[in-house]
């Protein structure tokens, strides 16, 4: 069978397009393979920051080293930013765009078979199927001696609803619902590199929960670029949700999911329906974990940033979630230092903010200037040192270790419920067992247990990388002893 390697890069949504494309791959014959055994290589790049465009390209030149036959196929954000840059990189043969990422699988395939990409114009390409593309004709759009190049800002062919989920090598797999972004932070690619928001169906959605719980899924991520405004683009039909909170109460109450967690949504979109949820359902069928990207604490730098909250809206809607969840929720953030302007003061109400409010985790990210946007033009008139941009980075990774610490600390001697990982193999050498609490705390377990399991764990306290050293709390260990493959409901969790 061919064989194929898929390399992701980026978010959340990134990797569940990669996710999907290798779904894709499978169902048509293919087999995954190590890096140096591929026939295909998938190259799901990022482009959100310079050093994402390096790695991507680093990573491709590596791949072209270590396996010369390999047809290498480059797709995502960055193919979509900068296509010619990425053709002309050796070993590459297709560039794929987010606007035709739908269609990435197909092409991969045709270069399997026949090993060249297909040149047919995209409007015919049988988007839905795995049969081919008949005989290849002109590209308009491909450079003479270079890669093909499939991108134009239509959009038309971007969103990769995956094939169905099942519980494999991702234990919580990612089920992307929503894509593109229009919010125009001034900092941001995504609006470029993605088009418009646009959402997957109610009824397609339930229907991948309802697959993914039948073939024996525990914990589903939901996932998109701005995953908030997921149904803000759908026509509105009685019976059916018509918005992001409406659609995660359907899932609750119509699907038999038995852990539902929610990615990055943006603190606005956190209304009282989404929240009255957390307060409803958290820490039984929604997991208790809430990421609301941050970026700055100063109001005058999200201002620069066109953020659409205040630092006062930011702290209200923690403090809601967090009375709403009880103090076991874990609380995440992206942080940015050094955004054009930033003054010493600025960054400092940052860190005051950090500091006053319960985070268990933090994303730090130095700014970084993506051609055509408004911040590009900003760093051409106000760039912040570079040596002032690593102190406040080195400051902000200080504290994010002393909020984490301390989050994960309060959990010692306590029973958490947890989800096992497929666990590492130098971690399952030492008869360890990867797995996440509910709430996204990581968690080393006492034994060597299968990936996918719903146990409750006992923390013992902190292991030396941070995580927490655990193991399975009383009741879950009687259970094991009378059945290896103890369902929900004996470890006393909802079935």
């Amino acid at each position: 069978m061919p064989g194929f390697h898929v390399e992701h890069f980026g978010c959340r949504a990134a990797r569940a397009d990669g996710e999907a494309i290798e779904a894709r791959l499978r169902l048509a014959g293919c087999c995954a393979r190590q890096l140096s055994e591929a026939d295909v290589v998938v190259v799901n790049a990022c482009s959100v920051t310079a050093e994402a465009d390096r790695a991507a390209r680093a990573f491709i030149r590596r791949t072209h080293r270590l396996n010369p036959e390999a047809r290498i196929v480059v797709t995502g954000c960055y193919a979509q930013r900068a296509p010619g840059e990425l053709a002309q990189i050796e070993g590459v043969a297709a560039v794929v765009g987010n606007s035709y990422k739908a269609i990435a699988p197909e092409i991969a395939l045709e270069l399997v078979r026949h090993g060249a990409a297909p040149l047919c114009p995209p409007e015919i390409v049988p988007v839905a199927s795995l049969l081919g593309f008949g005989a290849p004709n002109s590209a308009p759009n491909s450079a003479a001696g270079a890669a093909a190049v499939w991108v134009d800002d239509r959009f038309a062919h971007s969103f990769l609803e995956e094939a169905p989920l099942a519980p494999g090598t991702q234990t919580r797999p990612n089920l992307k619902i929503q894509e593109g972004c229009g919010n125009r932070c001034t900092f941001c690619v995504i609006p470029q590199t993605r088009g418009p928001s646009r959402s997957l169906p109610a009824a397609a959605v339930l229907r991948q929960v309802e697959g993914f719980v039948a073939a024996g899924g525990n914990e589903l991520v939901l996932s998109g670029i701005n995953l908030g405004r997921w149904g803000r683009d759908l026509p509105v039909q009685d019976g059916t949700p018509a918005s992001f909170s409406q659609l995660v109460r359907a899932i609750v109450e119509r699907t038999l999911l038995p852990r539902l967690r929610l990615s990055s949504i943006e603190p606005m979109d956190w209304d009282s329906e989404l929240i009255g949820l957390m307060a409803e359902f958290g820490g039984t069928r929604l997991a208790r974990h809430a990421h609301l990207p941050l970026q700055s604490g100063s109001d005058a730098v999200l201002r620069r940033m066109h953020r659409r909250y205040r630092p006062w809206h930011y702290v209200d809607k923690v403090g809601a979630l967090v009375r709403a969840a009880g103090p076991e929720l874990t609380v995440g953030a992206d942080v940015m230092a050094g955004f054009p302007g930033e003054t010493d003061r600025e960054f400092e109400e940052t860190l005051e903010l950090v500091r006053a409010l319960p985070f268990g985790y933090l994303h730090l990210f130095p700014f970084s200037p993506r051609p055509g946007t408004r911040g590009w033009a900003l760093n051409e008139e106000r760039p912040v040192a570079a040596e002032a941009v690593a102190e406040r980075m080195a400051a902000l990774r200080t504290l994010a270790a002393e909020k984490s610490r301390t989050h994960r600390m309060r959990f010692a001697g306590r029973a958490l419920e947890a989800i096992t990982l497929q666990t590492p193999r130098d971690l399952a050498l030492r008869g360890r067992t990867a797995a996440l609490t509910e709430n996204f705390l990581p968690v080393e377990l006492e034994g060597e247990h299968a990936a996918n399991r719903l146990l409750r764990v006992r923390v013992m306290g902190l292991n030396a990388e941070g995580g927490l050293a655990a193991r399975p709390a009383l009741r879950a260990r009687a259970a094991l002893r009378r059945n290896k493959f103890a369902a929900p409901a004996e470890l006393g969790l909802p079935a």
